[in-house]
């Protein structure tokens, strides 16, 4: 059963962009193969004014590994968050990547049976307007935590700002690459394929707007 995440409208505070407005609740990340606890914790939040749609990743971490800084590199061979959105049902859905040094990848997917084997990937697509930023904090106790913002014009999905109640569905991923600890894949809604895949439709989650 997919889950369902309130997304309300809230205004985005330039002078604290790092803090996601009151009424936001965020969703943990689970692994992806098996829906675990992963080993380095991530949530998302979520929410939406008339212009975009934003995203906040927060998550853990000890080691990154992030080399590519062209866009629509192949960001998912080292560290990266994702966001798939379909906003017209699931057989249509844009995939944009964020790397730790802010680079984007993105595209957006035909999936007609809702399996890599038969989608396509249209990588000519480009997310016009995207705002993406990243901030590292390093703890005092040596721990670190990235935070990853995402802001999505809808104009760039060809779509007005979302009614009250409407309904879109969406998965969120992150992938982790360790040289000890090896590779980790995290989702919203785990896709509980292994080796990993996240281009399995029918788990999205539920993107509800207040």
């Amino acid at each position: 059963m997919t889950e369902t995440l309130v997304v309300p409208r809230a205004p985005f505070d330039m002078e604290e962009p790092w803090v996601a407005p009151p009424l936001c609740s965020p969703v943990r990340l689970r692994r992806a193969t098996d829906a675990a606890a992963p080993r380095l914790a991530t949530s998302v939040a979520a929410w939406y004014d008339r212009e975009y749609l934003t995203f906040l990743f927060t998550g853990m971490d000890d080691f990154i590994r992030a080399t590519y800084m062209k866009h629509d590199s192949p960001l998912h061979e080292q560290d990266v968050v994702e966001v798939f959105l379909a906003p017209d049902g699931v057989q249509r859905y844009f995939e944009i990547e964020v790397s730790p040094h802010a680079t984007v990848f993105d595209a957006a997917i035909e999936s007609p049976d809702g399996v890599r084997a038969t989608m396509r990937t249209d990588r000519d697509w480009t997310c016009e307007g995207l705002v993406a930023a990243v901030r590292k904090v390093t703890e005092s106790s040596g721990g670190m935590t990235t935070d990853t913002l995402v802001r999505i014009p809808f104009s760039a999905l060809a779509r007005p700002s979302p009614a009250a109640g409407e309904v879109w569905r969406a998965n969120f991923f992150r992938i982790d690459r360790h040289p000890r600890e090896g590779d980790e894949f995290s989702a919203w809604q785990p896709t509980l394929r292994n080796p990993a895949d996240f281009h399995v439709t029918s788990v999205f989650g539920t993107l509800w707007f207040g």
